[in-house]
């Protein structure tokens, strides 16, 4: 593409790169000049102006961003008509924004011309919110840089809407001989309000004593009446992959993938499975309504997302959140 300040004369078949006032009113930034402009723009004693030309390997700027917004789109999500360079991608249900971070970071690095902003991977998202934009810098892009932007983005997709499921959830609480009884309460409602935001809700509700034997008892029959996830809500911290919640849920067949995360609050959250269903043992800070490391592993768990014990351990980049002065031992101590 050729760009620079041209005489009016030879401007025919150009692209304006800015805005130009003329006797009858304006010709706006990126307008195709056509011989009747040109004869207008010589009358009002315009003589040159800033201009680009394209080359007969250049894309232009709407046509390379459509090309690269219909291959970037995934599952539940849906690209607008292209303006100025732009393609906007909306989302078409509620869910989880999944991106496809290193093809995300590969594109942007093919060139300056072409570029890739969207919402954080596994942002929730709403129906026709935008979570991604293609924006195309110069007036147009030679066609080699477009075709190695799409090489990079290949067949899969780069972002799609992991939509919120429908689910059953069960939620066990347990209690202290010489604990507070309003702490139930509150823990119910907690798990609740986070649960029915998501789209789901708490089917059934055991409150059981703070022991291994109630704990395994209590997770084998929510298990058995097709709970999934199951939500449990120590009266005391998980500290260890001994301690009382995960040794109840070992006994009654299940398994730990995980305790502990990156982020804090939320630091003593636990993720384990009994044959299949994913059971979250519960930080005592989710008590609050504030965002902790339980809401991301229960955002993805209700999206129908596989959570591994490495996608846990990869949250510790932005897991610093806002603290929660109610906690018992916030980070800062006393």
């Amino acid at each position: 593409m050729e760009f620079g300040e041209i005489p009016t004369a030879d401007a025919e078949g150009a692209i304006l790169a800015h805005s130009v006032s003329h006797t009858k009113g304006v010709f706006k930034k990126g307008r195709w000049l056509t011989a009747s402009d040109i004869v207008l723009l010589a009358e009002s004693g315009i003589s040159k102006v800033f201009a680009a030309r394209l080359r007969a390997d250049d894309v232009p700027e709407d046509d390379a961003a459509q090309a690269l917004a219909t291959r970037i789109c995934g599952a539940n999500v849906s690209a607008r008509e292209p303006f100025t360079g732009r393609v906007n991608l909306y989302a078409d249900q509620r869910g989880l924004a999944v991106l496809d971070m290193a093809r995300v970071n590969a594109l942007n690095r093919v060139h300056e011309s072409v570029t890739l902003a969207t919402v954080g991977s596994y942002s929730v998202v709403d129906p026709q919110q935008i979570i991604a934009t293609v924006k195309i810098i110069p007036f147009a892009v030679p066609r080699k840089i477009l075709n190695k932007a799409l090489t990079v983005i290949g067949d899969g997709f780069l972002i799609r809407v992991a939509d919120f499921r429908t689910k059953r959830v069960g939620l066990v609480i347990t209690k202290l001989a010489r604990g507070k009884a309003s702490l139930l309460g509150k823990s119910e409602a907690s798990m609740r309000e986070r649960v029915s935001a998501l789209g789901s809700e708490i089917s059934e509700v055991i409150v059981c004593d703070h022991s291994i034997e109630p704990v395994r008892d209590a997770v084998a029959r929510l298990h058995e009446a097709t709970c999934s996830p199951i939500l449990v809500f120590g009266a005391s911290a998980i500290v260890d992959r001994g301690d009382v919640i995960p040794a109840g849920l070992v006994s009654a067949g299940g398994e730990v993938i995980h305790l502990g995360m990156p982020v804090d609050p939320g630091n003593l959250m636990l993720l384990g499975k009994l044959r299949g269903v994913p059971v979250i043992g519960v930080p005592s800070c989710a008590r609050s309504p504030k965002v902790n490391g339980f809401d991301f592993v229960l955002q993805r768990v209700l999206a129908g997302l596989e959570v591994v014990s490495l996608d846990i351990m990869d949250m510790g980049a932005g897991g610093l959140l806002a603290e929660i002065p109610s906690r018992p031992l916030p980070r800062e101590g006393k």
